[in-house]
Order: C-alpha cells, then structure tokens, then sequence
C-alpha cells in the first residue's frame, strides 16, 4: 500500500492505534473503528464500548452515509411500574461549582457503541477484526499514559468511580486518582478484544458475559433487559445538509439535532456576503436562532458530558466522521470485560421531558455531528467534537473560519465564544473588540485560561492536488498526525 492518510482524534494514543491499523493495510473506517476501541483506554472517561455514538462515512466513490449508534431507552418486556429509574446521585466538583449527576445501574441506557463498531466493520471495514482490534489490546495491556485532560476528567469523576468496588479498583488503585503521566492499563479489556477477535458477534446478546451483567441489572435497580439488547438496531441514515458560500456541510440527520442546529445556522448566514467569517455576534445570533427554531419543534437535549471524536482519510480517499460518548459514566462495569457503561438515562438534558419519559426502545437524541465539509476548491474536511451543547459552536465558528480561507490549524485554534442561553463565554484570547460587540445580548463571562468547556475539534483535509491536513484540538490535548503507507 502507498500513499498517505490522515488521522485526528482526541489523545495522541488513540491517532497511534487508527495510524497502526492502516499501516496494516486497514481502510479509514477501520483505523476509526480502531481508535474507537483504543480510546476506551487512551480517554477512558470520555468513552467506551458501553455508551453510544455516530460514524459518517463517505466511500472513495462518493457515497455517503450515517450510522445512528447511540443508546436506547431501556426496559423492554418490565411491567409499566418497574419502569421507575432507580439513580445514586453523585456531585462533581468542578473549579467553581457542584454539580449533582445520576449515577448507577438505573442511569445506564441501552448501549450502542459496539454494535455499532460491529455494524461498521462489516458492513465498510477491510481489515480482519483482529487486526482491527489490536493496537487497542496492547495499549490496554501495557497502559495508557494520561494526558492532562484525560487525567482531568478522571479526577472529576471521582465520586462516580467510587460507586462499585469494580469500577473503584480499576480507576482508584488503593484509594488514588490517576495523575497526567501516569499509566492506566485495563486488562480485562484486552482480554476481552481478544475475545471479540475471536467470536466476531454481532451485539452484546452473543457475548457470554452479558448473562451476569443482566442479573446485576435485576438485583441492582437497572432497567437494561435481554429484550433490550436483543432489539438494539443500528440505523442507517440520509446525511443532513446546509449550503454555505458554495460549500456544503454534510452531517448526522434527525432524531438527533446538533447537525441541524448547525445547518441552520448555516442557511442564515449564507446571506452574508463579506468575505472574512461572519462576526462573533452575528453567528451567536444565528446560533440562537437554530436553537430556538429546534426548541420549538422538541424539547432541546443535548449530548453528554463525556465526548470525543476522531476524523480519518486514507490513501484511497474513504473519509470516516465518529463521533462517541459515555455520558458521564455510570460507575458501573460489565462483568469481567472492563467495559464502562453509560448514565445517558441520569443525564438531565438529553431527558426534558423528565426522566423515562420516552417508551423503551426510543433511540435517545444527541448534539454529537460528525461532519463532512466540502468546500468550494474541492478539498473536503472531516470535521467533529465534543464538547456537550458547546459543539454546535465549535462546529459553526470553525466551518465558518475554513469557508472563509483559513488553514485547517487555525481555524481550529481560532477563539471561540459560546452562548449559553443566557450569557456569552469568551474565550481568554477573544479580542475586547469583539466582547464589546457582543456585550448587548447580555452578561459575558471571559474565561482566565483555557478550557476544554469550548469543545475538541479534530479535523483532517484532502485538497484537490491530494495534499493532506490534519489537526487535533488543543483544548482537549487532541493529537493528529499524516502519514505515508
């Protein structure tokens, strides 16, 4: 194999594993697939095999499609009044507030990522799962260092690690939090990659270890049933799209929102004609506008607190767009797999409604939209973040910043303001200019340092003459790399 392809994701350990299984002679959606399954490692409290996600992908001969593998609301085949969440609530203490979250068995939705991942390989992947796999179960079995963010979140998370004894040895070891540097190994998940390598199932029903996370379900208060597991489908969706300047931006479809709320900003914006990116003001008004528009069609949610995304274009010109989440994490295990489950029916914003108030079997909604930008030279980019309700934000202002003329690194890098509904977040490096433009839509809270708050936008970019970029989001530490095969 020759040529070059590009890679972006949210830890230098995660752009190494996607980076191993191409130079194994996997395709783009494979060395997705195999970030995937490193990042369980590499940023353990971001995601995992037991939370949910999206993967948009664009074939070397331009078809384009989404995959839809986010979490279900649980409880298929329980009576109406065992439809009742039992949560443990934990606070989280951040630099400057308390924040309670719910936690436990009753948190966990029906999760998605690995059939998910299972779904993709089959249906758009090259390289046998084995391989696929590989480079996540050495890095599990070796350990993980931790970056400063990923050390971060983990220390956030340190009530909700607390909750099993399980979960408390994994992440605790004897009482202590991880520091950045330090190594996290797991390696009852290496040993169960290898498993998957060798079953090659299709969802969590065919894996052994199901049965006994079930009866903890039972005895513990969680409302996931085999039924659950058993129904969970991967759906595959028509991409959403907005025109903008002669680009377009391509991205995750309805149920799920946070695309659209971008491309209609978009559509808002493309009126403006200047030929710099529109200003601050002006896209935080057309924010508020989507938003509002989305609201009034559904009650807003948005994606978890815990998210990342990794972006790749291989030698052959696949494109693959992933985004995944674990909520805040539930503080749970599956049983003997080192797999973390989600909380996503204890997060308050993806629930307006209150909480199980959808029927079970409802695919939940999300802000999460991996995105293809193809812009009006002919590059295109594979764009996405994290970043909870800040990625409609991160998302806009950088799409807007590459129509616009900017290399792929500094549009990334470019400071960003985020309206939180009722006040305005600057970022430190936000000129007084353009606080002062925007200070008539209300208070504005100027951050003294940076802060992963404002999202994580890893991106790689194929020009017309085959050229690539790749870059990864300070703000989370992201990494990213080009490469020759």
């Amino acid at each position: 194999m020759g040529g070059q392809a590009a890679v972006a994701a949210g830890d230098q350990q995660t752009v190494e594993a996607a980076v191993a299984v191409l130079r194994a002679g996997g395709n783009a959606v494979d060395a997705a697939l195999g970030a995937g399954f490193a990042a369980a490692v590499a940023e353990p409290g971001l995601t995992s095999l037991g939370g949910g996600g999206f993967l948009l992908t664009r074939s070397p001969t331009g078809k384009t499609e989404l995959l839809d593998f986010f979490v279900d609301v649980p409880g298929r085949g329980l009576p109406p009044g065992e439809l009742t969440p039992h949560f443990t609530p934990v606070t989280v203490v951040f630099s400057d507030a308390e924040q309670v979250f719910h936690a436990g068995f009753g948190s966990v939705a029906v999760p998605g990522v690995l059939s998910g991942y299972l779904a993709a390989h089959r249906k758009l992947g090259r390289l046998p799962l084995a391989g696929v796999v590989a480079p996540a179960t050495d890095l599990a079995r070796q350990g993980a260092v931790l970056s400063p963010t990923q050390a971060e979140v983990l220390q956030l998370l340190r009530s909700i690690h607390t909750l099993t004894p399980e979960v408390a040895h994994l992440f605790l070891p004897g009482g202590t939090s991880r520091n950045a540097g330090d190594r996290f190994a797991n390696p009852e998940y290496a040993d169960f990659l290898d498993q998957l390598a060798g079953l090659d199932p299709a969802s969590w029903v065919q894996i052994p270890q199901t049965r006994d996370l079930l009866s903890q379900m039972q005895a513990r208060g969680g409302l996931l049933t085999h039924d659950d597991l058993a129904s969970y489908r991967v759906q595959i969706r028509e991409p959403h799209h907005a025109d903008y300047r002669g680009a377009r931006l391509t991205t995750n479809p309805p149920p799920s929102f946070g695309g659209s709320i971008v491309c209609a900003a978009l559509r808002e914006l493309d009126g403006d004609q200047r030929d710099s990116a529109p200003p601050p003001r002006t896209l935080v008004e057309a924010l508020h506008h989507a938003t509002e528009d989305q609201k009034a069609q559904r009650a807003a949610a948005s994606s978890a607190k815990g998210t990342t995304h990794v972006s790749v274009i291989d030698a052959d010109g696949m494109v693959a767009s992933m985004t995944t989440s674990n909520g805040s994490c539930s503080g749970t295990l599956v049983p003997g797999t080192g797999v973390q489950l989600n909380n996503m029916m204890g997060e308050a914003d993806l629930h307006p409604d209150g909480f199980h108030d959808a029927e079970p079997g409802t695919r939940v909604a999300s802000m999460m939209a991996p995105s293809l930008l193809d812009l009006a030279d002919g590059s295109v980019v594979a764009i996405g973040s994290g970043g909870s309700e800040r990625i409609r934000s991160a998302l806009l202002q950088t799409v807007t910043h590459l129509v616009a003329g900017l290399p792929l690194a500094e549009a990334v890098a470019a400071p960003r303001v985020h309206f939180d509904g009722t006040t305005s977040q600057l970022e430190p490096d936000v000129s007084a200019a353009v606080a002062a433009e925007i200070a008539p839509l209300g208070p504005i809270n100027r951050w003294s340092r940076g802060s992963m708050y404002f999202g994580g936008v890893n991106a790689v970019r194929r020009h017309p003459d085959g050229r690539l970029e790749a870059t990864g989001d300070a703000r989370r530490n992201g990494s990213a790399a080009v490469v020759d095969l």
